[in-house]
């Protein structure tokens, strides 16, 4: 092999830096990465969710970490690339207590970008493949239990007679896909979800709903959509999906079921939370409790002037009945992101007369073409072809540190504005206000900064093209009148129905109705990088705040975002719960202040 080979340029740096981790030389290895470099860790070290920039900070890391982390084996997977002065590579590394396995990017001979992931604890990992169950005893033996008794068994139990080790609150996608992977952890866990089936989320969303994201970005742990699956997915197929998700994966989940309240113990250690369920209410005490209300769970309701005395039809868009009763009258859908373009087409669609108020610009981006530029290397069928599956492309996404990520984006859309540059052209033409996000980085990092400010284009653009779909832009609400709606300009529009399309507020925002306001500020704001970006106020976080890792707030934990994050992130919390559930000690490393409360 060429002694200059990527491969073996890879392996000697990987030798090097297990030399100098083994000799506990925090500074001989953090001196092992360029001046501009990024070492973002998944668990593995700090028992977190972090990015440490620059040697210094990954040398004050090491320093705290190494005697307890004890890394090891450090070796690569495969053979590594180069391209374009930059050298990468899959490798796998142990700790103490976990597996691991991470992404190298070498500049020269030093380290641009380091991936770590702790994919198992040691002696607690998953029972699968060699390990997977065995399914019944083989022989004779009185009075044994089916299958379905013990099952059936374990959840009359989990509650009553035995506490859960873990509650999630919320039993959408992202509550559904950490009960999956707790329950391939044997940490016993109740998912408490108020609606009555698994998928009812999505059942009872606008009929026309459909997943803007793409079936191979969808996936949910352990069971990926059939290769048949359609490339958007309606909401009514992602509600059977995922209460046959639920059984399959034989949850425990407790539909038709609300929590009250809930307190933490302190001298206990264990949450103390009510529950109604059904027409009983139930105390449970779990050890660690997790909010999954999801990003689109505390809806932002505006308090215009003159709602209360509105004659006709007002709600969030979140309870959207759909368009059906609405034919033939006048609906006025404020805001112009996701939602009210979905809302603004499904009523056009079925004869309404519909204006849309758009109060501040918007970033769009056409389905097909944000299919091809911005997705299509990680996640396609031309991506599964090129042995890119969704576990692979999940790591190439999180090898990305935040810090240098709109730097990847910004190409990405400007070739998106040069593909699309007459339809751009025309959706100004017809008055929309349209944004490239403050740094023109686009859709995702609009996504990851705060949550909003988008709209995928899946047809409703051409109805504001064309004027089928009225538009008033930059103005605001100044009266909500008996029958219409008044805009700042002083013009009026009249109105039978009022879709207010204005988005979510912050997670920590169900922490305040369920436990206090006091601990809802003592854990802060959820989602956001502190970009210093509109809605993303700084400093500069560096991960998502509160997401998918310890809170201020002892055995508290937040858990939401797309199918995708529902997917990725719920591997790392899974095993942060496990550890503490089998009293592994996890010392977490760089837990920031709160900047923000909401």
């Amino acid at each position: 092999m060429n002694q200059n080979s990527p491969t073996l340029q890879v392996t000697d740096w990987l030798s090097r830096f297990d030399q100098a981790l083994q000799n506990s030389d925090a500074e001989a290895a953090a001196h092992m990465f360029d001046e501009d470099s990024y070492w973002r860790d998944l668990v593995s070290f700090t028992w977190n969710i972090k990015t440490l920039e620059g040697p210094d900070q990954i040398k004050s890391m090491l320093q705290s970490t190494l005697s307890d982390v004890k890394p090891s084996s450090w070796e690569i997977e495969g053979e590594a690339n180069s391209a374009d002065g930059v050298t990468d590579a899959w490798i796998t590394f142990e700790t103490a207590q976990s597996h691991g396995k991470g992404h190298l990017r070498l500049k020269g001979d030093k380290c641009w970008t380091l991936l770590t992931t702790m994919t198992g604890l040691k002696g607690f990992e998953e029972c699968k493949g060699d390990t997977r169950p065995k399914g019944v005893e083989h022989g004779a033996f009185k009075h044994r239990s089916s299958w379905l008794e013990q099952k059936t068994k374990e959840e009359a139990e989990l509650g009553y007679s035995k506490q859960p080790y873990a509650l999630i609150i919320g039993g959408g996608q992202g509550g559904i896909a950490l009960g999956a992977r707790l329950k391939q952890l044997n940490v016993p866990t109740i998912i408490v979800e108020r609606n009555e089936r698994p998928g009812d989320s999505w059942r009872k969303r606008y009929k026309s709903l459909c997943l803007h994201d793409p079936v191979w970005y969808d996936h949910l742990p352990y069971l990926p959509f059939p290769d048949h699956w359609p490339i958007f997915s309606p909401k009514d197929k992602i509600g059977d999906w995922l209460e046959m998700y639920t059984r399959i994966m034989e949850l425990n989940y407790w539909g038709s079921s609300e929590c009250q309240n809930a307190r933490y113990d302190e001298t206990k250690g264990e949450w103390v939370v009510t529950v109604k369920r059904g027409n009983e209410e139930i105390v449970l005490r779990p050890k660690q409790l997790i909010l999954a209300t999801g990003m689109s769970g505390k809806a932002n309701i505006p308090n215009f002037p003159g709602a209360e005395k509105f004659k006709g039809d007002q709600h969030h868009s979140s309870k959207h009945p759909g368009p059906d009763q609405y034919i033939g009258k006048k609906a006025v859908v404020i805001g112009s992101n996701n939602s009210a373009h979905d809302i603004c087409a499904a009523l056009w669609e079925t004869g309404a007369d519909v204006t849309m108020v758009q109060r501040s610009s918007t970033h769009i981006a056409r389905s097909d073409t944000l299919m091809d530029l911005a997705l299509g290397d990680l996640y396609s069928e031309k991506a599964i072809k090129n042995g890119i599956d969704h576990h692979t492309a999940d790591l190439i996404f999180a090898s990305v540190p935040y810090k240098i990520l709109h730097e990847f984006q910004i190409p990405v859309y400007q070739k998106m504005a040069e593909v699309d540059a007459d339809f751009y052209s025309a959706l100004e033409d017809a008055g929309f206000m349209l944004d490239w996000g403050d740094d023109g980085s686009g859709l995702f990092m609009k996504y990851l900064r705060r949550g909003s400010g988008y709209y995928i284009d899946v047809g409703a653009c051409q109805l504001i093209i064309d004027g089928s779909v009225k538009l008033r832009s930059g103005v605001e609400i100044k009266e909500i009148k008996e029958n219409a709606v008044v805009l700042s300009d002083g013009s009026e529009l009249e109105a039978d129905v009022i879709v207010y399309a204005t988005g979510y507020g912050s997670m920590n925002g169900w922490a305040a109705d369920l436990i206090s306001k006091e601990v809802a500020d003592k854990v802060g704001k959820c989602w956001g990088l502190g970009s210093d970006t509109t809605k993303d106020p700084g400093p500069w976080e560096g991960e998502q705040r509160n997401m998918w890792k310890p809170t201020h707030q002892q055995a508290l934990w937040f858990h939401g975002g797309n199918l995708h994050q529902s997917r990725h992130y719920s591997q790392f919390l899974s095993l942060q719960i496990k550890a503490r559930m089998e009293n592994i000690p996890t010392p977490v490393y760089g837990m920031g202040p709160v900047h923000h409360l909401s």
